[in-house]
């Protein structure tokens, strides 16, 4: 049959708090993939979907533009969706001229597991959980809804999940649109379908997740997660998302996803094509293979290294391009840092003292920061650079001529595009050899930090370690020092200290403090 699929988006995600700051609630990640996709995959291709947007509207339409450029969307733009006279029944009415026909109405916080069935005759989507009270609930007698309870009704009833379908759709509207005045503004879409309970409405029962509170999000993504293989640290202001066949960036920057989409075409045949973007989003065809995180052995990570000495290229650069070079290492490396260390003490509420870590007496970071012979250290080496060189960005592909494929590269070096320090480029490698995302990501790690004593503990794989004595004998070898990769290393673990939440960012910022004060001490 003719059906098309209702997913109401246009509101705040108010209960999500501060997750949906910078995008609407169909957009919170559940294991590396936007709920409302869960919800798009369940129908066919030729499922027509209408979507109320409002809050974060433009965020929703880039996204399933470039995710699902196969799929037919209505957006709709919902003109009140926050303050008074707004709700839920006020959003659905808005698309009532495009649903003239049977369809199902999905609220964009909903999973389920099982099919959803097309609207060949009235329907309600239940659930049995151990707390109704904050859901609508429905009471039922043999395959018919005999009433839709308001929220902390007891008894024999069951959590009402945001999904029905809808056949009857002249009477529902009916409903909507004479209801106005009584509570249909407010109540949403259960207020019409309360009229159609003498047409008959079929209780169905899902397995359901709920990702509309962060207590249920914690849950859904939990389950989720057991499915996934990446290992990607969720930051505020960007995602990636993995969608079908297809991978999507975002970042609230709207310079930082223009300079990324610009500098991939110097970056041909080493990382994946854009295939498609927008101000805040760019869009690229998922590469078969595996990350080199999954099993860094010693020989694949020779291999790379090889392979990488194409990529490196160095640029030859005149006496006015090298002095504006150094230049722009110093405020990428130092004005950066000392940034960046002050924005920590910031967030996090601390005070730079002499501290105790490990059980070695170290300095106040500023006064180690002081001794960094910076000049030594900006003189760079300028290459085509990626950026964010770590085992998590380096895929190992399956079908393909091309031995690997690097992304999630860096949008620009201290704002130029076609170079950078390959020293950066070895440090951003090294840090990640060094601390795992992986067994970050499971929480494999320790810090105790009580006024000035500070311990910390992460576990390490022996293939990393390996790699890591293996990477500092090629570093050497090819007349590098390792010593100033590892002054980096030390310098980015400081930098993003303050980008990563508690208590990962304790972990990065001492062990950082910690490997700047060994470095400097050993002249």
């Amino acid at each position: 049959m003719q059906y098309k699929v209702l997913i109401a988006s246009a509101g705040l995600g108010n209960r999500l708090k501060g997750m949906t700051k910078n995008v609407n609630k169909a957009l919170i990640s559940v294991a590396h993939k936007p709920v409302i996709s869960y919800i798009i995959e369940k129908f066919d291709e030729n499922v027509e979907f209408i979507i109320p947007v409002g809050y974060k509207a433009q965020t929703v339409k880039d996204y399933l533009t470039l995710a699902y450029s196969n799929r037919k969307f209505t957006f709709v733009d919902v003109n009140l969706y926050e303050g008074e006279g707004s709700g839920l029944g006020y959003t659905i009415i808005q698309c009532e001229k495009y649903l003239q026909c049977p369809f199902i109405f999905s609220s964009n916080d909903t999973l389920v597991l099982e099919n959803i069935k097309p609207p060949l005759h009235n329907w309600m989507g239940q659930a049995k959980i151990k707390n109704n009270s904050q859901y609508r609930t429905i009471r039922t007698q043999k395959r018919d809804v005999v009433e839709i309870c308001v929220k902390g009704t007891k008894g024999d009833v069951k959590a009402y999940i945001g999904l029905a379908g809808i056949y009857d759709y002249k009477e529902f509207w009916k409903a909507m649109n004479s209801g106005i005045n009584q509570g249909s503004i407010e109540i949403g879409e259960s207020y019409g379908l309360r009229f159609l309970i003498d047409k008959g409405i079929e209780p169905i029962t899902f397995t359901w997740f709920d990702t509309g509170n962060i207590n249920e999000l914690n849950k859904t993504r939990e389950y989720f997660s057991k499915n996934i293989d990446a290992n990607i640290l969720e930051k505020e202001e960007e995602a990636i998302w993995f969608v079908a066949d297809k991978v999507v960036k975002f970042s609230i920057d709207e310079l930082f996803i223009k300079d990324r989409v610009q500098r991939a075409k110097g970056l041909e045949n080493f990382i994946p094509s854009i295939i498609n973007s927008t101000t805040n989003m760019y869009s690229y065809n998922k590469v078969k293979g595996e990350v080199l995180s999954k099993n860094p052995t010693i020989s694949t990570f020779k291999y790379y290294l090889d392979w990488m000495e194409k990529f490196w290229i160095k640029k030859d650069l005149d006496k006015n391009q090298e002095k504006e070079f150094k230049d722009i290492c110093m405020k990428f490396y130092k004005e950066k840092t000392y940034k960046r260390v002050k924005q920590y003490f910031t967030i996090f509420e601390q005070i730079d003292l002499e501290e105790i870590i490990n059980g070695n007496k170290i300095p106040k970071i500023f006064n180690l920061l002081d001794k960094v012979n910076w000049n030594e250290l900006t003189c760079g080496i300028p290459v085509r650079f990626h950026g964010d060189l770590h085992f998590e960005n380096i895929l190992i592909n399956s079908e393909s001529k091309i031995p690997f494929t690097l992304i999630d590269w860096r949008q620009n070096f201290g704002g130029i595009m076609d170079y950078g320090d390959i020293y950066y480029d070895f440090a951003k490698l090294n840090h990640g050899i060094i601390v795992s995302h992986e067994l970050v990501d499971k929480n494999l790690f320790e810090v105790d930090h009580r006024l000035n004593t500070v311990y910390y503990d992460f576990l390490r794989k022996q293939n990393l370690v390996d790699c890591e004595n293996y990477f500092k004998k090629w570093i050497e070898q090819q007349g590098y020092s390792y010593k100033r990769v590892q002054l980096m290393t030390a310098l980015i673990y400081l930098n993003i200290a303050t980008l990563h939440h508690y208590p990962y960012s304790l972990l990065l910022f001492y062990l950082g403090k910690n490997m700047l004060n060994e470095i400097l001490g050993e002249g």
